[in-house]
């Protein structure tokens, strides 16, 4: 089981599996078959590797325990708010579109515009640390980084040699030819996600164990305006194939249009600022058009970037570097 999210980092951890397909196609079946394996860490047999494997999970799933704000050894305190890495990894990482991790290790090294350069599965649990878990690097050779890569190899046992499945990341949404309605944002997220994240959107704990079952959106413990849940676009992506939760990709709730609004009400409440973000994205023509945050390689405002509309960012880019730009 596990701890889920819903809405953005929005999420609850947990383990709930999607239904599989039928005649009558209440769901879809799975778009990869990767995702019929069995994922229960504790159906694995006693031995040193699966043991290194389980503790991953469970530090997958509660984060803040073991290496965030209510790890009592403060030189293993890595993450700096009480979010899990279940908290934008769906269903223990297996869910599609829920940003499975299903061979994310052979899918690394990998080159990634923000570093602008080639970076190892390490880094990239690093990016988290600093950015959705605001807080710091994590020592590659620490033993928790170790079992969180031996669990994520284990979810990809099962994964083609180039590590790309169907269904990874997240689901593609039309963008609106606009600027976000933060007015009909509100709207959708006091109808769809307060039941979950309650009105001042500070999501709820579970009662004796101080952990989330549905986590914060935004203010002092949630992800900062570094992590790439800021971009408007990556957010509707995520909410709409995810939220509320017990949606699933074949079955969404919500209308683009109506992703795109709540996703860019979220992303403008207060939240911890990341330290150094103008050095992100060296190369500024890689840059995704809904970046938050300057500095910018284009003309248009900071505004613009978290709002929209995009498409005329869209078409700067590819009238004028030949990038034809997505998120």
């Amino acid at each position: 089981m596990g701890i889920c999210t819903a809405l953005l980092i929005f999420l609850a951890f947990g383990v709930i599996m999607i239904g599989f397909g039928s005649e009558k196609k209440t769901y879809a079946a799975f778009p990869d078959e990767v995702y019929y394996m069995d994922y229960n860490v504790y159906n694995l047999s006693f031995s040193e590797k699966n043991e290194l494997i389980k503790w991953g999970f469970e530090i997958f799933r509660n984060t803040s325990l073991h290496i965030g704000p209510k790890q009592k050894d403060s030189t293993q305190i890595f993450a700096g708010n009480n979010l899990a890495c279940a908290s934008c990894h769906l269903n223990g990482g297996t869910k599609p579109y829920g940003a499975p991790l299903i061979g994310v290790i052979k899918r690394f090294p990998q080159y990634r515009g923000r570093e602008d350069k080639i970076g190892t599965i390490e880094e990239r649990i690093n990016g988290c640390m600093e950015r959705s878990m605001n807080g710091r690097m994590m020592p590659e050779d620490n033993a928790e980084m170790k079992a969180l890569v031996a669990y994520m190899d284990w979810l990809g046992r099962a994964a083609p040699e180039d590590g790309k499945i169907e269904g990874q990341g997240f689901m593609k949404v039309k963008i609106p030819n606009r600027s976000v309605n933060l007015e009909h944002g509100q709207l959708i997220f006091e109808k769809v996600c307060v039941e979950c994240h309650g009105m001042d959107g500070q999501g709820q704990i579970v009662e004796g164990e101080g952990l989330y079952l549905y986590p914060p959106l935004w203010g002092n413990d949630s992800y900062n305006n570094g992590a790439g849940m800021t971009r408007v676009i990556t957010a509707a992506e995520f909410i709409k194939s995810n939220m509320p939760y017990g949606t699933t990709y074949d079955q969404p709730l919500l209308t683009d249009e109506e992703a795109y609004d709540v996703a860019g009400y979220i992303n403008q409440k207060f939240r911890p600022t990341k330290p150094n973000r103008e050095v992100d994205f060296p190369d500024l023509v890689k840059k995704p058009v809904s970046t938050p945050y300057g500095p910018y390689v284009d003309s248009f405002t900071e505004e613009q970037h978290q709002l929209g509309p995009f498409q005329p960012i869209m078409d700067y880019y590819l009238e004028n570097h030949k990038i034809n730009k997505s998120k």
